[in-house]
């Protein structure tokens, strides 16, 4: 693990998306609170209930049934086995797994919610899920089977288990069953307490987890699209006048400013300017701070949803211990998170629109202004069988359809399940795993379009005519030309673009402050 950051502490503290993130990368230690009066208002939690139950209180899936069945009471000689049966039945999950990054930040979620202190959990259920972040033991829990209110049931239905020494986990990169590493490390699996198996499946865990990650990829995106218009501004002989600070001072949107803003420096506009060969460039130029825009004008609301969500309990009941009450609610209902991540994969997707219709330009000689075909730099004698960027455009342009046909909402498409007791539910955890997708596929249109203005400021240099870069354009050609030389003769470029995501994936270009 490579640590440079704060310690990331569990407990009364709100968490960032930014702790999230460091935790999923391996980036930062965890602590857990540890103060006594703290530990003492957990334990309180689980000390109540248990009092409710010498009194033969009724509460909600410690007494009862799940979902309709909460009308079916269960004596108090079985309730020590109710948890257990709820996490075995729902281990029905199908799909891919999640990866190490996403499940780390599942668990971060999770253990975050329980903190609060209102789930009724022991002090031990969270010392052991924290110990499962901090010596990255990673329960296997595929990808499908939620439909994000009662929570993530059927996922995190796999943490649970794990945390008892049942199913697989990753652990120093093999696959082990959960009970081999609990006594490799000296653990004594959990045997999970009345109300334990409920507060640990049913929130928003899952989801909010995904909602962080893909949160922070869509923000660094944003940047880096910012830097591919400005690159094929000049690979296109685009004119800077477009991203005049008074001109954006009359459609004043923040983040729209902002862009143009970047923009502005990237090009050095306030520097002398080649004679203009047009008075307007096409919208994918010109229009690039009002597309770009509406993402960065979104990011801070969609902060404000996904982490009120992270420091939330969000599971039922919640138990009030000073007021020795059990309140029965939804707040597992993941609606926020829903919202956020259907609307975050149409802003995203909108990124991978623009960067594919500006690629399409750089290769076409009907609108490059005097580029090659293709952005081939094959010598004249070669020209005829040489073709460049040709099939990369033909793959961004896949890419970008399957972004777009990505972006129904999945919030719409709630399925009436469980017989009728979960008969309107958010689809907050397919709205994210389809937001983590539209992502995916649009860093890959990035990566291309990066190599292809790449390409075009090298084939602009090589002109007799042709003007210094701006510095900050200057430094990132030099950068790339590292790792991804001119194409002169044709080449496979796969291995290069799969490295250019690599590089997208590790944020490794320092973009804007």
């Amino acid at each position: 693990m490579t640590t440079h950051l704060e310690p990331v502490t569990f407990g009364e503290r709100a968490l960032r998306i930014e702790d999230v993130l460091a935790l999923a990368n391996r980036q930062a230690p965890t602590r857990l609170q540890g103060d006594a009066a703290y530990r003492q208002r957990i334990a309180k939690g689980a000390q109540f209930l248990d009092s409710l139950l010498d009194k033969e209180g009724v509460i909600y899936g410690v007494t009862t049934g799940y979902g309709d069945s909460c009308v079916v009471a269960v004596p108090l000689q079985h309730v020590e086995a109710l948890p257990r049966h709820l996490y075995t039945f729902h281990g029905c999950g199908l799909g891919k797994l999640f990866d190490a990054q996403a499940t780390r930040a599942v668990l971060a979620a999770r253990l975050q919610s329980l903190c609060h202190g209102v789930s009724g959990v022991r002090v031990e259920l969270l010392e052991r899920l924290h110990a499962f972040l901090e010596h990255d033991v990673l329960p296997l829990i595929p990808e499908e089977g939620s439909v994000g209110a009662s929570g993530d049931l059927t996922p995190l239905s796999y943490v649970a288990a794990t945390l008892s020494g049942e199913r697989e986990v990753m652990f120093r990169g093999e696959r082990r069953q959960a009970a081999d590493v609990h006594r490799e490390l000296g653990w004594t699996p959990l045997v999970l307490r009345p109300k334990e198996a409920l507060a640990l499946m049913n929130g928003t865990a899952v989801m909010t987890g995904l909602a962080c990650l893909a949160f922070a990829r869509a923000d660094y995106l944003l940047q880096l699209a910012t830097r591919i218009t400005a690159l094929n501004v000049v690979a296109l002989q685009g004119n800077p006048e477009h991203f005049d600070e008074r001109l954006f001072a009359a459609k004043p949107h923040p983040g729209q400013m902002q862009v143009a803003a970047w923009l502005r420096k990237d090009l050095a506009i306030d520097a002398p300017t080649a004679p203009l060969h047009r008075l307007q460039d096409r919208y994918s130029l010109r229009c690039a701070p009002h597309v770009l825009g509406v993402l960065a004008d979104s990011l801070n609301w969609l902060r404000s949803f996904i982490e009120i969500e992270l420091n939330s309990a969000n599971d039922n009941p919640i138990i009030d211990a000073e007021a020795e009450r059990v309140l029965h609610g939804g707040h597992f209902y993941g609606g926020h998170i829903a919202f956020a991540m259907d609307s975050l994969k149409t802003l995203v997707a909108n990124v991978a629109d623009l960067l594919d219709r500006q690629l399409a330009l750089l290769v076409d000689v009907r609108y490059n202004h005097g580029l090659p075909s293709n952005l081939s730099g094959a010598p004249a004698d070669r020209a005829m069988i040489n073709h460049g960027f040709k099939a990369v455009q033909i793959g961004t342009s896949a890419w970008t359809a399957e972004a777009l046909k990505n972006t129904m909402p999945a919030s719409v498409f709630s399925r009436s399940t469980e017989c009728h007791n979960q008969d309107k539910v958010s689809m907050g955890t397919i709205a994210a795993r389809d937001a983590i997708r539209v992502l995916e596929l649009t860093e890959q249109v990035a990566a291309a379009t990066l190599l292809a203005a790449n390409q075009g400021v090298w084939l602009r240099a090589q002109a007799e005519d042709a003007r210094p870069l701006p510095p900050a354009l200057a430094a990132m050609h030099e950068v790339l030309a590292k790792d991804f030389p001119p194409v002169i003769e044709d080449r496979a470029l796969e291995g290069e673009l799969r490295l250019c995501l690599q590089r997208i994936a590790e944020q490794h270009w320092r973009l804007y402050a």
